[in-house]
C-alpha cells in the first residue's frame, strides 16, 4: 500500500511591516498634495507653459537678428513686432465697426421704415402688423437705439476689471518668456549636464528637434491665417461688401483659434454681408464659408501642420480635439506642438533601445548600469522580511 502524498505548502504572502504601510502611506499623502499643489497653483503654471510656447517661438528670430547685433537689441525687435502686431490689427479693424455701429444705431428709424414699406406691399405681413402692431414697436425702438449707446459704454466700463486682469496676466506672460529668452541655452544645458552622459547628445538634439517644431508650428499657422484672409479679401471684394481689407484681417485673427475660430469670424462677416445684399451676399458668403471650412480643416491645416512639425495629419486633428475639450482655446493652440513633442521624445526613446539592444545567449541577462558618483548604491535585494546589517548599508 504505498504512502500518501505529502500536503502541498502553498507560499504565504509575508505581512507587511509597520516600515512598508508607513511609507505607502506616506507616498499617498505626498501624491495627494502634489496634486492639491498643483490645482491651485493652476494660473502660474499656464501662463509658465505659454510664456515658454513663445519663447521657444520666438527663439528663431532672435537667433537670427542676434547674426546682426547684439542678443539684447535682437530681443527688444523680436517683442516689439509681437506686441505692435495686435495693436496694428486692432488700428485696421476698430474704427470701422465702431463708425458702422454708430451709423446703425443713429439710421435704424431709416431701416425701420424701408421694411414697413415693405410689410405694407404684402398682404400676409400687413395684416400680421395690424394685429401685433410690429411696425410701431420697431419704430419705437428704433428711436430709443441712440440713447442705448450710453448704457452700452457703461456695461463696458464694468468690465474694465477683467480686461485689467487679462493685461495683468499678458504682461507677466510676456516678461516669464523674455527671461526665458534672455537666458537662451544656459538653463537647458544645465538641465542636460545633469543627466548621464551617455543621455546627453540623445536629450539635446530631442529638445532642439522640439523647438524647431514649435517655431514650424507657428510659421504654419501664420501662414494658415494669410491663406484664409487673403481668400476672404477675394471674396468680398467680388461681393463688393465693404470693409473688405478689415473684415479679411479679423477672419485670419481669429483663424489662429482652431476649431472655433474660423465659424465666429464666418458669421461676423456673414453679419454684415446681410446688411450690404440681403439675400444674395449672404448666401454666397456662407457657401463659401462652408467649403472653405472643409477644405481648410481636411487638407490646408493638416497638409501645413504637417509638413511644420512633421506630424500626421490624423494625429494633427485628434491632438487639436482632445486639446479643445480638455482646456478649451489654449489647449486647442498648444495640442499640435505637444503631440509633436510627444512624437519627438517617444522616437527618440525608441532609437536609443534599440541602440542599446544587445543579443545575450540564453540565460544570461543585462549587466546593470554602473551608480553615478553622486548616487548611493542599489539596496541588496534580501528575502522579505530580511533586514539589512550595518555593514550592509556601509557598502
Amino acid at each position: 500500500m504505498s504512502e500518501p502524498a505529502a500536503p502541498i505548502e502553498l507560499p504565504t504572502r509575508p505581512e507587511p511591516t509597520p516600515r512598508a504601510v508607513l511609507r505607502t502611506v506616506l507616498t499617498i499623502l505626498l501624491v495627494v498634495l502634489a496634486v492639491y499643489v498643483i490645482y491651485r497653483l493652476r494660473k502660474p503654471i499656464g501662463w509658465l507653459v505659454l510664456a515658454s510656447f513663445i519663447a521657444i517661438a520666438l527663439s528663431g528670430p532672435v537667433n537670427l537678428l542676434e547674426r546682426r547685433m547684439r542678443r539684447g537689441f535682437a530681443i527688444a525687435i523680436a517683442y516689439l513686432g509681437l506686441v505692435l502686431v495686435p495693436i496694428g490689427l486692432g488700428a485696421i479693424v476698430v474704427p470701422p465697426i465702431v463708425r458702422e455701429v454708430s451709423d446703425l444705431a443713429h439710421n435704424a428709424p431709416h431701416y425701420v421704415r424701408d421694411a414697413q414699406n415693405f410689410v405694407n406691399k404684402n398682404r400676409t405681413l400687413r395684416k400680421l402688423d395690424r394685429e401685433y402692431h410690429i411696425g410701431d414697436e420697431l419704430q419705437r425702438k428704433a428711436r430709443e437705439l441712440p440713447s442705448h449707446l450710453s448704457d452700452a459704454a457703461s456695461v463696458l466700463s464694468n468690465v474694465g476689471g477683467t480686461i485689467v486682469s487679462s493685461l495683468f496676466a499678458a504682461f507677466n506672460i510676456l516678461i516669464l518668456s523674455i527671461f526665458m529668452v534672455a537666458s537662451g541655452r544656459r538653463w537647458i544645458d544645465w538641465g542636460v549636464a545633469q543627466t548621464r552622459p551617455e543621455h546627453a547628445p540623445r536629450i539635446t538634439r530631442a529638445l532642439d528637434r522640439i523647438g524647431v517644431a514649435v517655431g514650424n508650428y507657428v510659421g504654419g499657422a501664420l501662414l494658415q491665417a494669410t491663406i484664409a484672409g487673403v481668400t476672404t479679401f477675394i471674396v468680398l471684394t467680388i461681393l463688393g461688401v465693404p470693409f473688405a481689407a478689415p473684415l479679411a484681417v479679423v477672419v485670419g485673427f481669429f483663424d489662429l483659434i482652431p476649431l472655433v475660430g474660423a465659424t465666429i469670424a464666418a458669421v461676423l462677416v456673414g453679419i454684415v454681408t446681410a446688411f450690404h445684399d440681403f439675400p444674395v451676399a449672404t448666401i454666397v458668403w456662407t457657401i463659401w464659408a462652408v467649403v472653405y471650412q472643409q477644405i481648410e480643416n481636411t487638407v490646408i491645416q493638416p497638409q501645413i501642420q504637417k509638413r511644420a512639425v512633421e506630424t500626421h495629419a490624423f494625429a494633427v486633428l485628434v491632438s487639436v480635439l482632445c486639446g479643445a475639450t480638455l482646456f478649451g482655446i489654449v489647449g486647442a493652440l498648444l495640442a499640435i506642438p505637444f503631440a509633436a513633442s510627444i512624437q519627438i521624445a517617444l522616437r527618440e526613446w525608441w532609437d536609443y533601445r534599440q541602440a542599446v539592444k544587445v543579443e545575450m545567449p540564453p540565460g544570461v541577462e543585462l549587466p546593470e548600469p554602473p551608480p553615478r558618483p553622486d548616487e548611493p548604491p542599489a539596496r541588496l535585494n534580501l528575502p522579505p522580511g530580511v533586514e539589512p546589517s550595518p555593514a550592509d548599508e556601509q557598502r
